[in-house]
């Protein structure tokens, strides 16, 4: 089957919603479609970001029915019908053709590590079913990774259109556009390397982020279909963080998380994936601040009351951000941060109104601590009282924790202020109390300050959001564990 014209441009990896009993949510999946058709190019439906390998067949094909139904012939719809036997690969493939299905992509078959010979028998069943065959190639996923010369023999088969690479390794997708690019399509599902193998010859990219940011994966897709590559490149610098936090992390939750923080709630992954684990809690709150930066996540105005005033703010807010923020004599927020190991950051951080229970505690802690100078002010307004959660032994480990972490964590004070978190009106009426760790251990000056900008800035978002919920810490209670050991 020769090259299709078709098969170009942006495809989210769609997720499948799931309501909170885990079942499937068909309402919500179909808003989704409507939600993103404007900015994609079509859709794949039930692959790695859609948790195949946690949906039924029965899922997979409903989910299936459903995107077709709703695009209604708008965009093609690819379905993931790829599972671990050639047999349940072939009857998928078979039933996603009856249902209308543009093209199937099928996933190198996992867990058994097969050989190359069965690796092409595989596929060459499935080529039987005379659907147009995407190979998809995520040996991060499947265990094994395509060589080109696989890639390039499975490109003869009559129904093979395209190869999806998700690897991110750029010497083998620059090694099939030399042998394979003129007879199929070459598609990349890698987001951190996207804009390069565009720029290197790529058709069109299958991306979990751009469940988040289609709209921007296609003007870079456009960029490049002009030649304007410096606009492309600046876009992706741009977007950088961001896909490197979808990519490398669980994709599945991080990209519901996202859309949730964005106002479109998908519901949560199915177990065992669950929030805060591959997906971890700083992961969340810097994949919330990139969302921000590019405009997803909104700002919305906030009250705060204080007691003897109430100071009117505005911030980029989320569905759990309250529109109206009280009882500030004490509030309670914690953040932590890293890599690497040696320089992660913690912080406990008070917030409370000057005359308060946390004014009278740092009056008190410096009083105890008069001639020692462990505990000090960093910080006039809002006042900010730095308790050290280690004791410092050395002149390296005092500069790590009263020059480095210092500086982190004026810098999260200072941004936020910025975005409105901690409103200029207000920082001469609360105190802060903000407990920080510098691992003994630590070298990297750079990483300790970082580390310590992103906990302070996480914990007081936190404080003044009153985060974690009730309903998350219920939802996570039987898993948590401390962030330096690995027992529940």
């Amino acid at each position: 089957m020769p090259r299709v014209d078709w098969l170009k441009g942006v495809y989210p990896a769609i997720v499948t919603p799931f309501k909170k009993d885990e079942s499937m949510d068909e309402d919500t999946l179909r808003k989704l479609i409507e939600y993103q058709i404007k900015d994609v190019n079509g859709f794949v439906v039930a692959g790695t970001t859609g948790e195949f390998v946690y949906l039924t067949d029965e899922e997979r094909m409903r989910s299936l029915e459903i995107v077709i139904d709703q695009v209604a012939g708008r965009v093609p719809v690819i379905a993931g019908t790829g599972a671990s036997s050639t047999r349940g690969t072939v009857d998928l493939t078979r039933r996603a053709k009856d249902l209308g299905a543009k093209a199937a992509l099928v996933v190198t078959p996992y867990y058994f590590n097969p050989t190359w010979k069965e690796i092409y028998e595989h596929f060459d069943a499935v080529n039987g079913v005379g659907l147009p065959i995407i190979l998809y190639n995520i040996p991060q996923c499947a265990g094994v990774h395509q060589q080109w010369w696989t890639t390039e023999g499975l490109a003869q088969l009559d129904n093979v259109i395209a190869v999806k690479d998700s690897s991110g390794d750029m010497p083998y997708m620059t090694a099939l556009f030399e042998k394979i690019r003129t007879k199929i399509g070459i598609l990349c599902g890698y987001d951190e390397v996207a804009t390069a193998a565009l720029l290197s010859g790529a058709d069109g990219l299958i991306l979990a982020s751009a469940n988040l940011i289609p709209d921007i994966w296609q003007r870079i897709y456009h960029h490049v279909q002009k030649g304007e590559m410096e606009q492309a490149r600046q876009l992706q610098q741009k977007i950088q963080k961001l896909v490197r936090i979808v990519a490398r992390t669980s994709g599945n939750q991080s990209v519901k998380e996202g859309l949730w923080m964005m106002g479109f709630d998908v519901g949560q992954s199915r177990r065992p994936t669950m929030p805060g684990d591959a997906f971890r809690h700083e992961d969340r709150e810097e994949l919330r601040i990139e969302l921000e930066v590019l405009g997803k996540i909104k700002p919305r105005d906030i009250t705060y009351d204080l007691g003897h005033k109430r100071i009117h703010t505005k911030v980029p807010a989320t569905p759990q951000t309250p529109s109206f923020v009280e009882n500030f004599s004490l509030k309670v927020g914690e953040g932590y941060a890293g890599p690497p190991y040696h320089e992660t950051a913690h912080t406990d951080l008070l917030i409370g109104v000057k005359g308060g229970p946390v004014d009278t505690a740092i009056e008190r802690a410096l009083k105890a601590d008069a001639g020692a100078g462990k505990m000090r002010i960093v910080h006039d307004a809002p006042k900010t009282l730095l308790v050290p959660t280690i004791t410092t032994r050395t002149k390296k480990q005092e500069e790590l924790l009263y020059v480095y972490a210092v500086a982190g964590l004026k810098w999260a004070i200072d941004a936020s202020v910025e975005d409105g978190f901690l409103p200029k009106e207000m920082l001469n009426d609360v105190v802060l109390i903000a407990n920080v760790f510098v691992h003994p251990a630590a070298a990297n000056r750079h990483r300790v300050k970082v580390n310590n900008y992103k906990a302070a800035r996480y914990a007081i978002r936190k404080a003044i959001e009153g985060r974690p919920t009730l309903e998350e810490i219920d939802y996570q209670k039987e898993s948590v564990r401390h962030p330096f050991k690995y027992t529940p």
